[in-house]
């Protein structure tokens, strides 16, 4: 909706200007991109405005037929979205051009109870808690398909041999049941701290004291009160003060946001590695292809998990920063939230996406895994070895004797085991002790897999966190618009 004496916007210039995430595909389409668009965020500020007004109607601080007018104009598709971004300049924030078109929305008799009290950053705050509570909730969707696929893998191989690596190379044997477990905790770990974040409510007023909310209303002391009421129309938490320049409740959702994308894209980078191919050992359900190379199956989902992980923590620093707000009202900080906010909430969704699409689909190659646990020659038990030896021998004298068939295997080309055959053949003290049936046990990467079924049963027998309550819908059905 704009005055007649401003042009509207044309289609085209809209078109042209709007983000479809050409160059983020990992939210392209997710639920959480459509939940954060500006027709959602436009709705939410208006939700918001419309749950004022019938709080204060609740409280009989206002006429239920105000209400009832705010409540039916205030949908997203009534207004011009592009035309309220490019107003927003004059003010510095969208919500001052949206209450003069709402305002001039509602019946004459109606209009002096539009946004009656709030200030703009009331509303602005609460949209955005509002389009997070509606983000969380596909997020957490997405991290318990996450989970759920992890714990299948688990339990399928629970006792399935692979190498284990650290900085890079191999170096004692463990199972891929404990590496999807580990999967399958870390998505659990995000889900419990997105769960946990509070999404308050904001309304304060000018400056934090709902001084003109009171007045208006002629009601000492009922600014609480229209906080509780206001928190319950909207279903978001009510805050204890009004956090203007007290942003915990944005902090703790920035924190919760950048762990959820990090603790996914550790799965990813292992998806990475272990889908090289000179290691194989696992393969994405349907890789994408290449513009160059035909052969390529890529690792995409992984691959834009790895990237939404890398951008998340500088998302969650700015948002993070803004805590540092000056007096009752902050010049800068809070402008910086807006879109960041946003962003981080996009590649989360995204990334949630993707996980759980990677997760489930996963091939796992478990031959290709025994297979390169044969790669160093045996040198992967070489732990296990030391311990064994060094109960026969002494700490010192086991090092020096593995230490001495490892040479020989590297620089010959043979199995650890063989060679360890030839120096025991020259040993007849400890040939006697160690036969050539237990050396191969020891040398057996499958027979040195510690306590790693036991851990995977431990970890599947945690249980997923229940889900928060959700906020309301938006009220209207919206559009699917950028």
């Amino acid at each position: 909706m704009t005055s007649t004496d401003r042009t509207p916007a044309t289609s085209a210039d809209q078109t042209r200007a709007a983000d479809v995430g050409l160059l983020s595909p990992v939210r392209a389409g997710s639920a959480v991109e459509a939940a954060t668009g500006d027709v959602a965020f436009l709705q939410a500020m208006l939700d918001a405005e419309a749950a004022l007004t019938r709080a204060q109607a609740c409280l009989g601080h206002a006429p239920a037929s105000a209400a009832t007018a705010v409540d039916a104009a205030a949908r997203a598709e009534r207004f011009d979205v592009r035309d309220l971004a490019l107003r927003a300049r004059a003010g510095g924030n969208p919500v001052i051009p949206l209450v003069a078109d709402l305002t001039a929305a509602v019946p004459g008799e109606a209009a002096p109870f539009v946004h009656r009290g709030a200030t703009s950053q009331d509303i602005l705050d609460t949209a955005a808690m509002l389009v997070a509570a509606r983000s969380r909730s596909p997020i957490l969707d997405d991290l318990h398909r996450t989970a759920e696929a992890c714990a299948r893998l688990a339990a399928e191989y629970r006792d399935t041999p692979m190498p284990g690596r650290t900085l890079t190379q191999h170096a004692v044997p463990t199972t891929f049941g404990l590496k999807a477990a580990g999967w399958r905790g870390l998505a659990l770990d995000a889900a419990d701290r997105l769960s946990a974040v509070r999404l308050p409510a904001q309304l304060g007023g000018a400056a934090g004291t709902l001084a003109a909310f009171e007045t208006l209303a002629q009601a000492p002391a009922s600014g609480p009160e229209l906080v509780e009421a206001y928190a319950g129309e909207l279903g978001l938490d009510a805050p204890v003060l009004p956090w203007h320049t007290l942003r915990t409740p944005i902090a703790d959702l920035a924190a919760a946001l950048a762990f959820t994308t990090a603790a996914l894209g550790k799965a990813a980078a292992d998806v990475l590695v272990l889908s090289r191919t000179e290691i194989g050992e696992v393969a994405e359900g349907s890789g994408g292809g290449s513009s160059a190379m035909p052969h390529k199956a890529n690792p995409v989902r992984a691959t834009l998990i790895a990237a939404a992980a890398r951008q998340a923590p500088a998302l969650a620093a700015v948002l993070l920063g803004s805590l540092a707000a000056e007096d009752e009202r902050a010049a800068g900080a809070w402008h910086a939230e807006w879109q960041t906010l946003r962003e981080l909430l996009r590649l989360t969704g995204g990334a949630a996406r993707a996980a759980a699409e990677l997760a489930e689909g996963l091939r796992v190659f478990a031959d290709r895994m025994r297979d390169n646990l044969g790669l160093t020659r045996g040198l992967v038990v070489s732990e296990r070895l030391a311990a064994e030896l060094g109960e026969l021998l002494g700490r010192r004298a086991a090092r020096e004797l593995l230490t001495e068939a490892t040479r020989r295997a590297v620089a010959s080309g043979r199995d650890l085991r063989d060679v360890l055959e030839d120096v025991l053949a020259d040993e007849p003290d400890l040939k006697d002790r160690i036969d050539t049936r237990r050396l191969r046990e020891l040398t057996d990467p499958a027979e040195y897999l510690g306590s790693a079924a036991a851990l995977v049963d431990r970890a599947l027998r945690r249980t997923p966190p229940p889900s928060p309550p959700s906020s309301p819908p938006p009220s209207p059905p919206l559009r699917n618009l950028p």
